[in-house]
């Protein structure tokens, strides 16, 4: 089961949501502002955080950038606010999961088994030695680690499972349409988004979409990563030459 924090400050909302946690076998933390979530995040390790976007001292908008600023931990947000950019925004944001009050315990309960699932895939499926390599870059899906050229690359959530998802596709054009179903998890969404992750992407593989080596947008169609061109093993020295005199 999960540990599980709640980040609610209407107290009977959040007695409810703690009573059905814990008899669904979850460990559940519980707080009432955006700064004590904030705090519990960096002291104690979570699998799924269920944040509200009414709190006191800070708006949820604000909590959940700030949290993706610490930590990879699933998010669902569970709020009464129902306009549909502000869902795709906070989709966008980097929200996991979306529930709107008033729902029932069943509702939340498959939204956070279907969350909690795909977190626990680590992202797109590994190879069997658990590492991909594309030329120089290496990208370690199970330990969520990427190297270019020795080099660890300090990526955020998105631009991990982005580059580990086209990393397993080497040469292989993916579409947009694509790229949201499998790395976003959702149906739709905004192009300009995953242009933006791309955008930041490249620029931490030192590259960009003028200039690109790893990372190639056919227009219309889609992205691809793929070695640059002449990558591959250093070429054998020649042997000593013995049959010429000096």
């Amino acid at each position: 089961m999960a540990h599980v924090l709640v980040v609610e400050d209407d107290p009977f909302v959040r007695s409810a949501l703690i009573r059905h946690l814990t008899d669904a076998s979850h460990t559940v933390r519980s707080v009432g502002t955006a700064l004590e979530a904030l705090r519990e995040v960096a002291q104690l390790e979570f699998d799924l955080v269920i944040l509200d976007l009414g709190l006191p001292d800070l708006d949820g908008s604000e909590a959940l950038k700030m949290l993706r600023g610490i930590t990879n931990i699933p998010v669902i947000i569970a709020t009464a606010r129902d306009d549909e950019a502000e869902i795709i925004r906070l989709l966008n944001a980097g929200a996991d999961d979306y529930l709107v009050k008033p729902f029932s315990v069943d509702h939340l309960s498959a939204r956070m088994a279907a969350v909690l699932r795909r977190a626990g895939a680590g992202g797109p499926a590994a190879p069997r030695d658990g590492v991909v390599r594309v030329g120089g870059l290496m990208v370690d899906p199970q330990r969520r680690r990427a190297q270019l050229d020795g080099t660890q690359l300090d990526l955020t959530r998105r631009e991990f499972d982005l580059l580990a998802f086209l990393a397993q596709r080497p040469g292989v054009v993916v579409s947009r349409k694509e790229l949201l179903s499998e790395v976003w998890r959702q149906s739709y969404g905004d192009d300009q988004t995953i242009d933006v992750h791309l955008s930041w992407l490249r620029r931490k593989l030192g590259e960009t979409a003028a200039r690109p080596r790893y990372l190639h947008t056919l227009r219309g169609v889609g992205v691809k990563l793929e070695p640059p061109a002449g990558a591959g093993p250093e070429p054998a020295a020649p042997p000593p030459d013995r049959g010429r005199s000096a």
